[in-house]
């Protein structure tokens, strides 16, 4: 296993942005964020400012190894950037549904 890098706060809270617009750019994967999460479109903007929604983005793409994989490549970043980032975020209490 490969030790994670620290990250600053600010470059965890832009991979979860740069996440956030992954997700978004699937209609399908921002569907499922969107029915997991119980928020609507119009509502991710002002979400996006609460605690711990940065961090339940990172949550939804690392609990699929096939999107890890797929938005590390997109991001080029190393996919164990996306668990650094949510230890930078302090792994958040976001609540949200599990399918």
């Amino acid at each position: 296993m490969k030790a994670q890098r620290s990250l600053t706060v600010e470059v965890a809270e832009a991979l979860a942005i740069q996440a956030l617009s992954f997700i978004a750019g699937d209609a399908e994967q921002l569907g499922r964020f969107l029915a997991i999460t119980g928020i609507g479109p119009a509502e991710i903007r002002a979400a996006s400012t609460e605690p711990g929604f940065l961090t339940g983005v990172l949550d939804y793409v690392a609990a699929d190894e096939k999107m890890v994989t797929e938005f590390a490549a997109v991001a080029n970043v190393d996919p164990s950037h996306i668990n650094a980032a949510r230890a930078a975020l302090g792994g958040g209490e976001w609540e949200r549904e599990v399918p």
